[in-house]
């Protein structure tokens, strides 16, 4: 079979050469029109039920709420896992299906159950409704609004109506989350006092308000041989039309909700959230992809709708979109394993280069290289995988075995072209011959090799949930880019030998071989001597590796994936049970030097070896720098240095040992403070005294000068800098 395939694209070389092309250029365009994901779709079949629970504590959510939604679902087929949370006036329950699921049928089953319960809910209780699929990644996108003199309100009323909306509706979006700023309501605030007055009941006001604001139908008029559809157009959002609203008549005389209560436009309150940028009160908004989406196109949809969005909105409202974007994650993810791929091939070129010594043989073992990673991306992109880092991780482990079955084959064809131009002319084979009989005499370790390894990836196929959806796209990836390049060994290879080693500009050089290769061959041959010359302390020192090996792998750390940094840094504050929104509010909108505080104390905490402050005083009060300096030289100590940048010296003048002076990227002192100290004086100068230095000040004339008499003096930072800053010359002269 092996010996047939080989035959026929020798004799067929431009239908092999043309299929070849075909395959490039289809694997170029599905490579770049195939989705772009960090990870394979890891989504689990979930339906998620969301519960709204008007005034109810968490307790009673949870007691009257979710326990007998989560029990009703709990039965349900192929239910493996029910999870649930139970907040102030809402409860959220998550039923995950077992993997395979559909999950249409899986939310038809958890709507049939839903009917039953929803039947026993208490009265108050809003209908259990089914929340979107959403991607397991989260929020793949935050984006923020604010202003300068538009109101929170107004923010929020934009972001509810105008911005949410319009995202909801670009396919792939499964759910648009807006946090922060006033939620708009219509308040009727009554007066006890003119209620009194009035006659009027607390029922008769409430029946008022549940029917006011109503469009109401007035039947049809039949009229002139036309037809009139008479309507009441009542509804408005004006408040004082609202307030026109009769409540009941008294003598013939109405009286208006206005005549009872005030009603106006106002924030809702309690507050569910708060949100700010940078510092300032903002509303966010966040959005949740659908699963199978790609995350990179979606992300350019939606920067296309808010650049539109934003014409239309107030000239002093800012839109921010790089709060947070999944897709710098993926990017930066996805641009890591690509290098890893053009460093792996640029090696693998300088190798092969080495080891054959002759561009022709290179380009032919590389060509595998290319043509073998499209053919996966092709499979991936028909199997309805996605190009991610597991994906692309498969191809950056094939690298190296992918040129593998393409060198054996070109080397032994490069060794039996060199035998048969030794030949008598008369004895010479044509070279169709010699390409044919060179790769038929290494089909099958070409064929067993990759089979090996293969055997040795199958086992990720038998993984199941989380793991086997994650893993199985490398081992698909890996698999096909081996499988074509062995297809590519026994076919392209030979053909591409063919023509470009049977040339005339081949004959000098193919005499011999490359001289890295001869070298390498002479010292293995010596060292394989060696080897079998101590078989017993060769053997003994691979069983001792292993089993030092084995013991190293039992005390290693175990995790199914490993951290992944987003580039978010996230300061978390926990406070005691029971705070308020408005404090902690408060707590987030710390000022700069509380902030620096808190950043310094993480510093300090976290005990590292090298700790890097910049400007670590500025904007903090007096009594707080000289807390910071005892703080610091508590720390210090000889394993630990701290290594601080600043322009406030005076505060920090007794705490360093070294110190580095820099202007315009240029060092212009690197010494310690002892040095200093023995080679400069600071004191307040004599009348008529010259110095290196000098400055006026209210206690009179201070300066630096030579410190010839060996005196003791404390350093004066500031006097220091600016001396420097004034004699560069002149004081490094004295320091050296």
């Amino acid at each position: 079979m092996l010996n047939k395939i080989i035959y026929y694209s020798l004799h067929n070389r431009l239908v092999v050469l043309i299929c070849a092309l075909l395959l490039m250029i289809a694997g170029t365009y599905t490579a770049f029109h195939t989705d772009v994901d960090v990870f394979p779709d890891l989504n689990a079949p979930t339906v998620v039920i969301m519960t709204e629970a008007n005034g109810m504590a968490p307790e009673e959510v949870e007691r009257l709420v979710t326990f007998p939604v989560g029990t009703a679902v709990n039965g349900a087929m192929d239910v493996r896992r029910v999870r649930s949370s139970s907040t102030t006036g809402f409860s959220v329950v998550w039923v995950e299906f077992d993997w395979g699921t559909d999950i249409y049928r899986a939310r038809q089953i958890v709507s049939e159950k839903l009917a039953v319960v929803s039947e026993s809910l208490p009265e108050n209780v809003g209908k259990p409704t089914l929340g979107p699929q959403s991607s397991i990644l989260g929020e793949m996108m935050i984006i923020g609004l604010t202003a300068d003199s538009t109101s929170l309100l107004d923010l929020r009323t934009i972001a509810d109506w105008t911005i949410r909306p319009r995202l909801l509706s670009t396919g792939g979006v499964a759910q648009v989350a807006v946090i922060g700023g006033d939620i708009k309501e219509y308040q009727i605030l009554l007066d006890p006092a003119r209620m009194k007055h009035y006659g009027v009941g607390l029922d008769e006001v409430l029946t008022v308000c549940r029917n006011m604001n109503r469009n109401a139908n007035g039947g049809v008029l039949y009229e002139y041989d036309n037809e009139y559809i008479i309507r009441g157009v009542l509804s408005t959002p004006k408040a004082d039309e609202l307030a026109k609203g009769v409540i009941k008549t008294v003598d013939g005389f109405p009286v208006l909700l206005e005549n009872v209560a005030t009603v106006k436009i106002g924030s809702k309150s309690p507050k569910l959230g708060t949100a700010s940028e940078r510092g300032k009160h903002a509303v966010l908004i966040t959005v949740t992809k659908q699963p199978n989406t790609s995350t990179i196109d979606l992300t350019n949809k939606l920067d296309g709708i808010v650049a539109d969005l934003q014409k239309s909105l107030p000239s002093d409202v800012k839109v921010s979109t790089d709060i947070f974007r999944q897709s710098r994650f993926i990017d930066s993810s996805i641009n890591n394993v690509k290098n890893s791929l053009f460093e792996g091939s640029f090696f693998v070129v300088i190798v092969l280069f080495l080891f054959l010594m002759n561009i022709r043989t290179t380009v032919i073992s590389l060509v595998a290289l290319p043509l073998s990673l499209l053919v996966s991306i092709l499979v991936l992109h028909y199997m309805g995988l996605t190009i991610n880092t597991m994906s692309l991780g498969g191809m950056a482990i094939a690298i190296g075995s992918l040129v593998d079955d393409a060198i054996v084959d070109v080397e032994n064809v490069y060794k039996r072209i060199r035998e048969n131009r030794m030949l008598p002319p008369d004895d010479r084979r044509s070279i169709l011959e010699v390409v044919y009989d060179a790769s038929r005499e290494v089909r099958m370790p070409i064929l067993n090799s990759t089979l090996i390894i293969v055997v040795s990836f199958v086992p990720l196929f038998f993984l199941h949930g989380m793991e086997g959806r994650m893993l199985v796209p490398l081992g698909v990836a890996f698999i096909v880019a081996l499988f074509a390049s062995t297809i590519v060994a026994l076919t392209l290879t030979p053909v591409l030998c063919s023509y470009l080693l049977n040339r005339k500009a081949t004959d000098q050089k193919i005499d011999k071989e490359a001289w890295v290769a001869r070298k390498l061959k002479e010292w293995y041959g010596r060292a394989l001597q060696v080897a079998l010359a101590h078989k017993k302390v060769v053997l003994g020192c691979t069983f001792g590796l292993f089993i030092v090996a084995l013991g190293i792998f039992f005390t290693l750390g175990r995790s199914f994936l490993p951290p992944f940094n987003e580039g978010s840094f996230t300061i978390n504050v926990s406070s005691l049970p029971g705070i308020s929104l408005d404090e902690s509010d408060k707590m987030g909108q710390m000022s700069y030097g509380q902030r620096k505080k808190a950043l310094i104390s993480l510093g300090i905490a976290c005990n590292t070896r090298l700790l890097m402050m910049d400007e670590p005083t500025n904007g903090l009060d007096i009594p707080s720098k000289s807390q910071f300096r005892r703080l610091i030289a508590s720390v210090a100590s000889e394993e630990r240095c701290v290594v601080i940048s600043t322009h406030q010296v005076r505060d920090l003048e007794n705490l360093i040992d070294a110190l580095v002076i820099i202007e315009k990227s240029r060092i212009l002192v690197n010494t310690t403070v002892e040095q200093i100290t023995d080679h400069f004086v600071f004191r307040q100068l004599r009348e008529g005294e010259t110095a290196l230095f000098a400055e006026e000040s209210l206690r009179g004339r201070w300066g630096m000068v030579p410190n010839l008499q060996q005196e003791d003096s404390k350093l004066d930072m500031e006097l220091f800098f600016n001396a420097v800053l004034e004699h560069p010359a002149e004081i490094e002269k004295v320091l050296k």
